[in-house]
């Protein structure tokens, strides 16, 4: 008599899986990334390219290494996602090894080392962007000044050459090639005691909320996070405590003295505050996972953002923020975790 073998819960398929996931983030930051592309020029496909080749070779030869399989891994576009969200952190005309090295470390050490998908506790393109960040100053603040300011565009391959032979194009002017962000162009006029008022009126790289070009492509991540939130791929929580969070924090001093504190819809429209409220911050491995423990979270990442926006050493500090909550949460989860039912409230 042969006994009948029932594997273990949960019996039922999910309609959705890591890859369809995945393709749908990809999918969500594309619109971004081709407005990135028409404000800031080609460099930032050639940066992609790089990436993402990068990224696939690097996590080729982790499953490699530890044995798993290539095909069911290398297929699910995380590794591509981790190169689009690190992409959009490096300067267009950056050296080409800033690229391989931030994203080699986002995918080994980040990601591998620690186990792989599901089990990295920091968010791999969030510690590859903060490494670039401290080691090479220069060359991450190096920005392109957007095209729409009238400066001389790049050809494709003049942006290529840049790339890979570290010489500025001749027809590129320096100040073209080593613009600030606006949220650095604020933080250095501050320091040189000219209000923000000043600021914009004199300096043409500012927009309606945020920068020109900016501004745009953060537009193109809100309409992206909008449509991860209704197919149910995102929670809503953490995006709306984040960005809360930040806008009551800057109005606050904003109130206080606006010709020291930016308003609160420049920092909602200015660096990665909704880049990383929809696709950063929402990672579902390195976030908190019940519902008041994402509400804490988000309003944690906004916080300690301002924070750093406003007193740290660093223009943006979206990265830091989400790298310290991260750490936060899985002690958020054991103490926001839902009382089940029929037991009292967790002592």
């Amino acid at each position: 008599m042969s006994l009948l073998h029932t594997p273990s819960s949960p019996h039922i398929h999910a309609p959705i899986n890591v890859r369809t996931l995945m393709f749908r983030v990809i999918a969500a930051l594309l619109p971004g990334l081709v407005a990135t592309i028409y404000f800031f020029g080609w460099g930032i496909a050639i940066q992609f390219t790089i990436a993402l080749w990068t990224a696939l070779i690097c996590e080729g030869a982790m499953l490699f290494l530890r044995k798993r399989s290539l095909k069911v891994f290398l297929t699910d576009f995380s590794a591509v996602v981790t190169a689009l969200l690190l992409v959009f952190a490096i300067p267009p005309l950056a050296p080409w090894w800033i690229t391989v090295t931030g994203t080699a470390f986002a995918i080994i050490v980040a990601k591998h080392l620690y186990g792989g998908l599901g089990y990295n506790p920091f968010n791999p393109a969030m510690v590859g962007y903060v490494m670039l960040l401290i080691s090479f100053p220069l060359e991450m603040t190096s920005w392109l000044a957007p095209q729409n300011l009238g400066v001389y565009n790049l050809y494709f391959t003049e942006a290529l050459e840049a790339i890979f032979s570290g010489q500025q194009p001749v027809a590129l002017k320096l100040d073209a090639m080593s613009m600030a962000t606006p949220l650095d162009t604020i933080k250095t006029q501050l320091s040189q005691s000219i209000t923000i008022g000043e600021t914009q009126q004199t300096i043409s790289i500012f927009g309606d909320f945020g920068g020109l070009g900016w501004e745009w492509v953060d537009n193109w991540f809100l309409l992206g996070g909008f449509w991860l939130i209704y197919k149910k791929v995102i929670d809503w929580r953490i995006p709306l405590a984040m960005l809360g969070s930040l806008f009551v924090m800057a109005l606050i001093f904003y109130l206080g003295d606006q010709d020291s504190y930016s308003s609160p819809m420049f920092h909602i429209f200015s660096g990665a505050a909704i880049l990383g409220a929809f696709f950063i911050a929402t990672d579902p491995v390195s976030a908190a996972t019940t519902p008041k423990g994402r509400l804490l979270f988000g309003a944690g990442v906004g916080i300690l953002t301002y924070v750093i926006r406003t007193w740290g050493g660093y223009p943006d500090g979206v990265a830091f923020a989400v790298l310290l909550m991260n750490m936060a949460a899985p002690t958020l989860d054991y103490y926001t975790q839902p009382r089940v039912y029929g037991h009292g409230p967790k002592e």
